[in-house]
Parts: C-alpha cells; sequence; structure tokens
C-alpha cells in the first residue's frame, strides 16, 4: 500500500491523472468528492452524476469546486471533461460511456439502478469500484465474470469493512499465519431497528434513517461479511452468524477465547462480527499456525500462546480510503475485494414484523424486513429470497415475524435486471445442467 502515493504523484507530475467518474452524490459520495479534490494527487474526478442533478453540483461545491459544466449528453460530458471542467449530469449511462472517464465509482446503494450502471461501466471497459454492498453481495459474482471477459477490474473498496478485511486477511496470510475467521465489530445488534427509531441518530450525523437503520438492524454486516466470504471462500457457521455480544470495552483479543475452535480447525474458516468490544470500530482477522517454532515466535512477540492469534484494525475510514482503491485498480490491476469464484454466502430476507398477504415488501432499512447472513448452497436448495431482491415483492400469503421468506412466497416485479443476472448467476454456479464451457459464456442480458 505504501507504493500508491507515490505512483499518483507520478501521474500527477506528468500531467497524466486517473479520470474518476462518480455514480451517486449522497452523504458517501460527497465524501468521496471532498477528499479526492483536495487530497489526492494523481485522480481528478473528472465526473459525476445523480438522479437529482443537484446533489452532483452540491458535492463539488461543498469540495471548492464551483467551475461545472451542466451535461445533457455523452458528447458534452465529454466535451467538458477535454477542456478540464468537471462535469455534472443526471445521466449515469453517458459516465459510463464517456472515452475520456478511466474509473467508475458506483456509490448510490440502489440495487437495479446500481445493476444497470455495473454493467454498462464493465461493457465500456472501465474499471468499476463498488461502495454498494447490497449489490456487490447480491449479484457480485456474475458482475465479476462479466468484468473479466471485458479485461476490466471488479472491486469494492479499501474503507468500508469488506475493503479492510481484505487487506488485513492479505497481510496476515502473507505471514504464513492462516486466516481462520474474518470478523466485523457492531457496537448495536437490534433486528428490530426501523428509520423511526433511527431517526435522531440518523439526523445528528446528516445520514438517511433507513440507511442507519440496516447498520443497526443487521442487514449491513451481514452484506458486508457476505462479500469477505464470497472473496475469501468462507462460509458462516450458522445462518445470521454466531454474533456474539461482549461486555462493553473488553479487548478485542478476547475473541480468540470465544470462538469454538470447531468452527475454526477444519474447512475455509468463517466470517462472523462481535458486538461491544473495544476498539468498536474496526475489524480483525483470527489466524492459527501450525509450526510450534513459530508459535513460540508469535507468543514473543505479544501476539499470544494460540491456537488462536488476534490481528485487528482499529479503524475503518470509508470514503478517506477509496482513493487507494481507485489507484490499484487503474495503476495495478488489482481488486481490493473480489469475488474468488461462485457466491459462497447470502443475505437472506427475514419478517421484521408479522407481513400479510397482499403487502408489498419495502426496502432495506425499513419496517418490513430484515437481512440474514446464509451460506449459499442452503440459499439455493432452499428457494430462499435474497435481501437485495425483496423490495417491491408482493406477498402470495402470511409471513409470520422472524421467518425467512423464500421465492414461493412472493411475486416479483417484472423486468427487473437485477432478477436476471442473478439466475444466471445461480444457473452458472449451482445448476448442475450447466458446463463449464457454457457457464463461462458472456451473459445476454438487453
Amino acid at each position: 500500500m505504501l507504493i500508491i502515493d507515490s505512483a499518483l504523484q507520478r501521474r500527477a507530475d506528468c500531467g497524466e491523472p486517473i479520470r474518476l467518474g462518480m455514480i451517486g452524490a449522497g452523504f458517501m459520495g460527497r465524501g468521496v468528492a471532498l477528499n479526492i479534490v483536495n487530497s489526492t494527487p494523481g485522480i481528478e474526478l473528472v465526473a459525476i452524476a445523480n438522479r437529482n442533478i443537484s446533489g452532483a453540483e452540491t458535492a463539488y461545491l461543498e469540495a471548492g469546486v464551483e467551475d461545472v459544466v451542466c451535461a445533457d449528453s455523452r458528447i458534452e460530458l465529454e466535451r467538458a471533461i477535454s477542456n478540464g471542467r468537471p462535469a455534472i449530469t443526471e445521466d449515469a449511462i453517458a459516465v459510463c460511456q464517456a472515452e475520456n472517464v478511466d474509473v467508475i465509482l458506483e456509490v448510490t446503494g440502489a440495487i437495479e439502478y446500481g445493476a444497470k450502471i455495473a454493467l454498462e461501466a464493465i461493457r465500456n471497459g472501465k474499471h468499476l469500484l463498488l461502495m454498494n454492498a447490497e449489490l456487490d453481495s447480491t449479484i457480485g459474482p456474475i458482475l465479476k465474470i462479466e468484468a473479466d471477459n471485458a479485461g476490466v477490474i471488479y472491486t469494492n473498496v479499501d474503507g468500508d469493512q469488506p475493503g479492510v478485511i481484505l487487506n488485513l486477511y492479505r497481510f496476515v496470510r502473507g505471514l504464513g499465519v492462516r486466516p481462520v475467521l474474518c470478523g466485523n465489530v457492531k457496537g448495536l445488534q437490534d433486528p428490530y431497528r426501523n428509520p423511526t427509531t433511527q431517526k435522531a441518530f440518523a439526523e445528528k450525523w446528516g445520514q438517511k434513517p433507513h440507511m442507519v437503520a440496516s447498520f443497526a438492524d443487521g442487514t449491513k454486516i451481514s452484506f458486508e461479511q457476505s462479500i469477505v466470504a464470497n472473496a475469501t471462500g468462507m462460509r458462516v457457521a450458522r445462518r445470521g452468524m454466531l454474533g456474539p455480544e461482549l461486555p462493553p470495552g473488553t479487548p478485542l483479543e478476547k475473541t480468540t477465547e470465544i470462538y469454538p475452535l470447531e468452527y475454526l480447525e477444519e474447512g475455509p474458516g468463517i466470517v462472523d462480527y462481535v458486538v461491544g468490544p473495544s476498539p468498536n470500530g474496526g475489524v480483525f482477522v483470527l489466524g492459527m499456525h501450525d509450526d510450534p517454532k513459530q508459535q513460540h515466535y508469535l507468543n514473543l512477540y505479544k501476539v499470544g500462546r494460540g491456537p488462536l492469534y488476534c490481528f485487528y484494525n482499529p479503524y475503518h475510514l470509508c470514503h478517506l480510503e477509496v482513493a487507494n482503491t481507485v489507484a490499484r485498480a487503474a495503476l495495478f490491476q488489482d481488486a481490493a475485494v473480489t469475488p474468488l469464484a461462485g457466491p459462497m454466502v447470502d443475505v437472506v430476507a427475514t419478517a421484521k414484523i408479522d407481513l400479510k398477504v397482499g403487502q408489498v415488501l419495502d426496502g432495506i432499512g425499513w419496517y418490513m424486513t430484515y437481512g440474514q447472513a446464509e451460506n449459499s448452497d442452503t440459499v439455493y436448495e432452499e428457494k430462499l429470497l435474497p435481501m437485495g431482491l425483496a423490495e417491491g415483492c408482493v406477498l402470495k400469503r402470511d409471513i409470520p415475524k422472524d421467518t425467512v421468506l423464500t421465492y414461493d412466497d412472493v411475486t416479483l416485479p417484472p423486468g427487473r435486471l437485477v432478477d436476471k443476472l442473478r439466475c444466471r448467476q445461480d444457473q452458472i454456479f449451482f445448476s448442475l445442467k450447466q458446463t463449464e464451457g457454457e457457464s463461462r459464456n458472456r451473459i445476454v442480458i438487453s
């Protein structure tokens, strides 16, 4: 990671910055713009697309950029960029198609809209960075196939927990220690939180209540850990993960004492989370080493006696670290976190309240459902409804609180791209009728 700043400085010095187009200008997008514009030589934020163009203008204004071009077409967008003027637009497709954009950062949090942006960016030869855990968890493996076919990088980002965990995972593995658990840290876990309960917190920090509720009800961490599992080959120990709760302020190193070895000693390892330890904003990896001599050294270095060793990062800095991913993708063809192959862990929709026939499911972090992590083969075999596909579905029957929904319980909205991509992903990675050659064909989606 220490070579990134030098590589970016060289690009700045020779006047050839990486040209970044950003889709979405909400709370996190505005933070990215602020950091890229003011703190990252070697990357130029050349365009921002937002469905409400005033949001794109605000993102630039908050970063100190007042001279922007409002572009209504790809031609106008490319002309503005060529003239050295940042462009704002409501046309995200034009940003994906523009020849003088190198990298697309998708930061909308929307799944159907995000899926369209993702495919358009990839098929126009752009490296694609996601700050959209919901989209990545739901159809990341099929998007990775598309990206591989196009010769571009598909990745989640440094700064968000999956990227920080994968950086730590790679570090631990590079030491010769075998990672057996990739963990996330939470301060609160209550599946029944909703926008009403989280309204005050959201207002304090300038965020949307439903987004904050998705953190509190466990949906967001489930998406994040699903991404980590897909990037490492790990699984979950049980539906919803183990999620031990520690007394507030318990040192994070104590996690070596609470996880049963039966889940860790054999197999690919697990993803999980813990509630309440200190530091309370970071991530951790538990590892094992089979060599007694190395165990002696690790003990000497104050990592512990084993058999589990705890490595952690005490923070994740979200938008402040995104520039690292832009450079890794564009300059080094390296992904921060990307699926290894097929899905390992999914997030399934679970009733937050008693649901009634005929109701239309609301979205992530709202009032009707929360997400739980579950192993993908179980999700496929039991026809469980992915949380990323739940919004807009119509219930065919009553569903009791805390029941996991299945495809048989709902009618999907017609014509969604994300459903087509998810179906193709299931065909490739789970259907026994697919041959290896057929499974690697490019998807044909109109």
